[in-house]
């Protein structure tokens, strides 16, 4: 570690101004480009990520950004070995399962055949919904791939060997091209994709549970004696696994190198054999000891793919967005980094059996509106079953929301939040505005009855306000405080108003 912040300290005293003066002037913008200080998976990483990205790094375009803020809604697919189960949580179950469990949980592979996957039909559903990207879980920690990777795994753990849990050699690809369905999921939807126009987001794990090479990092099964050096995450791992963790021995160096040629190798099957990915969605992180070579997989795959954003988890400041989970900002004051927020519509971010844990579409709208109000971003997980089919409640409600984004769509989709602290009035007032200042949109996330009082807002003189979904201008009076608009009497009857959860008010105002 010492060696670590020797190299960071000598490259934050003599690079600082250099790095600043090599940038492309593209980024020029970006130079204070900086995570959240309060994000989790930065803090796991602060200790040996520079701050302050190597002079030869590029974060994606201006153009890249720009794309990526005019998104404002998508999905995120969680989809693997674990959808067989039917049960919560992704694959994170699998470190609290006792020895014959994980031994049964590997060999699932073999007889999964999801029929009922089509990816037209699940792109169909997104676009009618209203979305305007995917993200799918490519590979989740589990180490499982839903893609057609070349890559080997040449050592696992064999959880019930005799005498006790013993790493054993193998070779295979542990993927779903040596399942009966022997279909490349992540083809198949990218390719449904690309002819919807929709963006893709590829997820993938760092960490990978089956591959034994990836010991011990980010809470792997198999513990080993240097573990708190490669991760510093041990005492997390032990309370993770309690009694579950299995302590082996540390990685060889011809191990620690295969581990890294296999997940370089795999981040670049995602980014040359997809076409264009929008997104690359990296996850966890592995660790100090290991951090040059992940770099040097960053600096790679930038000249890959040079306007992929990358998710920031496990490369710091490398990352060119963040992802709240399960919540969202409270303010939009945090960060200039732009932002994804990724909240489950059910219990957990997989499969939801339950129909009543199903959040709703009116809690999509208003998280969306908020996001959007924030300067963000809002991704709604859902997870399809082991056969590839979603819960018939997740996808009514997301098609609620869709019916809502049909009116309302014009003051969410491109649009940016208004400066400083002008994104909400009150807690039931949300705005956004046109990317040339000329329209504000005011959204009510409660009816407002029969008048609407914004009090930072000046319309034009002789001006048109009109609610979204109708064609009728709205009479309206400026006041000392700002505007009070009012709303025709035929609105108050719920089954004549043109939408439902949240309405929006299209305002003209002066640019200046």
């Amino acid at each position: 570690m010492s060696n670590v912040i020797i190299n960071r300290r000598s490259f934050l005293a003599g690079s600082l101004a250099a790095g600043v003066a090599l940038r492309s002037s593209h980024a020029a913008e970006r130079v204070n480009h900086h995570l959240p200080a309060r994000d989790t998976h930065y803090r796991h990483t602060q200790g040996y990520v520079e701050e302050i990205p190597v002079p030869e790094y590029r974060w994606a375009s201006d153009a890249a950004y720009e794309r990526f803020r005019d998104i404002k809604y998508g999905v995120r697919l969680h989809w693997g070995l674990y959808s067989i189960l039917g049960g919560p949580n992704e694959s994170w179950p699998f470190l609290t399962m006792d020895l014959p469990d994980r031994q049964r949980y590997q060999a699932m592979y073999k007889t999964w055949n999801p029929k009922g996957f089509n990816a037209g039909e699940w792109m169909d559903l997104f676009a009618a919904c209203g979305m305007k990207m995917f993200a799918l879980t490519s590979k989740h920690h589990e180490g499982f791939s839903m893609f057609d990777t070349r890559t080997r795994v040449r050592r696992r753990a064999n959880w019930t060997a005799p005498g006790g849990p013993a790493m054993e050699d193998c070779d295979l690809a542990y993927s779903i091209m040596e399942t009966p369905f022997r279909r490349d999921v992540v083809k198949e939807l990218c390719d449904a994709a690309h002819q919807r126009d929709i963006k893709i987001d590829l997820y993938f794990s760092h960490p990978d549970w089956y591959d034994a090479d990836f010991r011990p990092y980010a809470y792997h099964p198999l513990q080993v004696p240097s573990a708190d050096t490669l991760t510093g995450v041990r005492q997390e791992a032990r309370q993770r696994m309690g009694d579950r963790a299995v302590m082996v021995p540390d990685a060889t160096p011809e191990e620690v190198k295969r581990m890294m040629a296999r997940h370089r190798a795999q981040l670049e099957e995602l980014l040359t054999r997809y076409g264009t990915i929008d997104m690359l969605c990296l996850d966890m992180w592995l660790g100090p000891g290991v951090w040059p070579q992940l770099r040097d997989t960053i600096l790679h795959l930038r000249k890959l793919q040079p306007d992929v954003m990358l998710r920031a988890r496990g490369i710091g400041n490398y990352g060119d967005y963040y992802t709240p989970e399960g919540f969202v900002p409270g303010d939009k004051g945090n960060t200039d980094t732009p932002w994804f927020v990724i909240y489950p519509l059910g219990s957990s971010f997989s499969y939801e059996r339950i129909p009543e844990k199903h959040k709703g579409a009116a809690w999509v709208v208003r998280n969306l509106i908020d996001c959007v109000a924030k300067g963000g971003n809002f991704m709604v997980a859902v997870g399809p079953d082991g056969d590839g089919r979603f819960h018939p409640t997740a996808i009514s409600q997301l098609k609620e929301a869709g019916e809502w984004l049909k009116v309302n769509g014009v003051g969410i989709y491109a649009t940016r939040p208004r400066e400083a602290d002008l994104w909400s009035e009150g807690a039931d007032i949300r705005f956004s505005r046109t990317k040339d200042n000329r329209t504000v949109y005011a959204f009510a996330l409660k009816w407002p009855g029969e008048k609407l009082a914004l009090r930072s807002i000046r319309p034009l003189d002789g001006s048109v306000i009109r609610m979204l979904g109708t064609n009728v201008p709205l009479r309206w009076t400026r006041q000392d405080t700002g505007v009070e608009i009012e709303i025709p009497a035929a609105l108050q009857d719920e089954s004549r108003r043109p939408c439902r959860f949240a309405w929006g008010f299209q305002i003209p105002v002066d640019a200046a």
